[in-house]
């Protein structure tokens, strides 16, 4: 009878819990502050879709880009909406247009423009946004 409780008990926790986390995850998030900048690049690759070198491109692109001083929330999305034909999309933040600019010149993201993006990527859009 107990482990009966425990087990309906356990259940209504585990429901209330997913269910709070659907509500918090349609909440509205704090996004970004005053002065910060998020970069996004959306953009195709020569290689095909799902494929080991489009694998490889993403997996370095995180490695290497991520180790530029003032990258923050590096993240990499498959495009998915019909209304838009990219392929890929890249999305980071930057405390400020100093860091930004740093993170421009610096010569490892030089470096991965130079060797991989300009031989790899077929095409691309860029935007960075600042909050106001």
């Amino acid at each position: 009878m107990k482990r009966r409780n425990f087990i309906q008990c356990a259940g209504v926790s585990a429901l209330a819990a997913s269910a709070t986390g659907l509500l918090n995850s349609c909440a509205p998030s704090a996004g970004l502050e005053k002065g910060e900048i998020m970069h996004t690049v959306i953009f195709d690759l020569k290689h095909a879709p799902g494929s080991p070198e489009a694998g490889k491109f993403i997996a370095d692109a995180h490695r290497i880009l991520t180790a530029v001083p003032g990258v923050r929330d590096f993240q990499a999305y498959r495009q998915c909406s019909p209304k838009n034909d990219y392929q890929y999309g890249f999305l980071m933040t930057f405390a400020n247009q100093k860091e930004f600019d740093a993170y421009t010149a610096h010569p490892e993201h030089c470096k991965f423009v130079e060797e991989r993006w300009d031989t790899e990527v077929s095409r691309f859009q860029e935007s960075d946004f600042v909050k106001f």
